[in-house]
């Protein structure tokens, strides 16, 4: 991770973390480093979910582009994918989305996408982090004319829509589904795009206030859905967070369906249509260790990389597979998409249901899921540094690796987009997973918690 830039972008508490002042610096920043041997004037691309916050940074961040010369494209609410489409579709130099994705409301954050759609690399984003912390360019100050320009995409969310349309084989009618929005972005596309795919769409939380984004619904908060599907006898519910990047779902018993499983329902339907280039699927670390079980059973090759769609993107196009995606639903199809899709994964899936004519609690059986416990420790900066040197959780994890052999695993790790390091355990037992999730976090608390 950067000093500004996690594994999502940059993101903290709007107005505190992420000011207007610093979301203004990365528009100078960002424009600077990637009009670097532009000829023309720049053009960037501005999207955002629902968040109170998000016009106060949009604008901030408008008004650097802005400044130094750049031309700004603002396309509204719109889902995070949409902004890597219409970057493409626009001819634009870059995309922005400002979003912090499934955390609450008071969070905001800054992602950005280069000319062609994928989400920058490391050494792009360290640029920018240079110019914003250690002032290392000057930047350009143009007056006049030369001072960019705003404009409006009226029309972006019925082109995204028309985009994943596209990518449907053939109509989902006849099924009836439930569709959370988590008061996100998802908002604006998720009505219109599945019932003119056909189906018969019941939708939940798309009254966004500014304030109830992902809170209590969406793919965080999954059980309201769960209650939904089965209490209406629907076919399927269908679960987005804040920016419609990620997508989980819920059988026709109320049971979820984590990306991991979608991930195996999809796999074997593209290898069946021959679709699955080099027959791999690449995940993460956090994968389920059932997943990888899956794979062998079916002749797959499982793939594991960092967590974060942008290292599943990077190795899917360094060995050129064409499918992967993560545990929390970034799923990432990559004959449509550049980054992770909900709304996309969703209607992929729907399809292959529609073509199988089977309940997703049948699809679903291909692949047995390891219980798993997740634990979230609230943990400073400066604990999640230290953690990297402590030798005593050092010498704690290699103990329970140990003890849980083959039959099971432990990954501990900071995450890229929040205040927090986080245990998971897998095994074969439940109650042993969270017992020895347990012991390894209280260590990490008292090791690191006052740090």
């Amino acid at each position: 991770m950067g000093r500004l830039f996690g594994t999502d972008g940059v993101r903290g508490v709007a107005n505190t973390e992420l000011t207007c002042e610093l979301a203004m610096e990365i528009g100078r920043a960002a424009a600077t480093v990637l009009s670097d041997g532009c000829r023309r004037r720049p053009v960037f691309v501005i999207g955002s979910d629902t968040r109170a916050s998000s016009e106060m940074l949009d604008s901030a961040l408008t008004a650097g582009l802005c400044s130094v010369g750049a031309d700004v494209i603002r396309l509204g609410v719109i889902p995070t994918p949409a902004v890597a489409h219409l970057v493409v579709g626009y001819k634009a130099d870059a995309g922005v989305m400002i979003s912090a994705s499934h955390n609450p409301a008071e969070y905001n954050g800054i992602k950005i996408f280069s000319g062609n759609g994928f989400k920058l690399p490391d050494m792009l984003e360290e640029r920018i982090e240079e110019i914003v912390l250690d002032k290392v360019t000057p930047l350009k100050s143009p007056i006049g004319g030369e001072v960019g320009r705003v404009s409006y995409a009226k029309d972006a969310a019925a082109d995204y829509i028309r985009h994943v349309k596209n990518s449907a084989p053939h109509s989902l009618d006849r099924l009836k589904i439930a569709v959370d929005c988590a008061n996100g972005a998802a908002s604006v596309t998720a009505r219109a795009l599945f019932e003119e795919l056909g189906a018969e769409v019941h939708i939940l939380n798309d009254k966004p206030d500014g304030v109830n984004i992902n809170e209590n619904c969406g793919s965080t908060h999954i059980d309201g859905l769960a209650k939904y599907v089965v209490a209406n006898s629907l076919d399927c519910g269908i679960a987005f967070d804040g920016d419609a990047d990620r997508c989980l779902c819920i059988d026709e018993r109320g049971r979820e369906i984590d990306g991991d499983m979608i991930m195996a329902i999809c796999a074997l339907d593209l290898k069946k249509r021959g679709k699955l280039n080099r027959g791999a699927v690449v995940g993460t670390v956090m994968t389920n260790l059932g997943f990888s079980k899956f794979c062998e059973e079916n002749g797959l090759k499982f793939v594991a990389t960092k967590v974060g769609d942008r290292y599943v993107l990077e190795e899917m196009i360094l060995e050129d597979y064409s499918f992967g995606g993560e545990q929390s639903g970034h799923i990432i199809f990559r004959d449509f998409a550049t980054t992770g899709d909900g709304q996309l994964t969703a209607t992929q899936l729907l399809c292959h249901m529609k073509r199988e004519a089977k309940p997703l609690s049948e699809l679903a059986a291909v692949m047995k899921r390891y219980p798993q416990t997740t634990v979230n420790l609230k943990i400073s900066a400066e604990g999640k540094i230290a953690f990297y040197t402590d030798k005593e959780i050092e010498k704690k994890i290699a103990e329970v690796k140990e003890r849980l052999g083959s039959s099971g695993r432990i990954v501990v790790r900071p995450s890229g987009t929040e205040p927090l390091i986080r245990v998971m355990v897998e095994g074969e037992s439940l109650a042993k997973t969270e017992t020895v999730a347990k012991e390894v976090a209280e260590l990490i608390s008292q090791r690191l918690g006052d740090k």
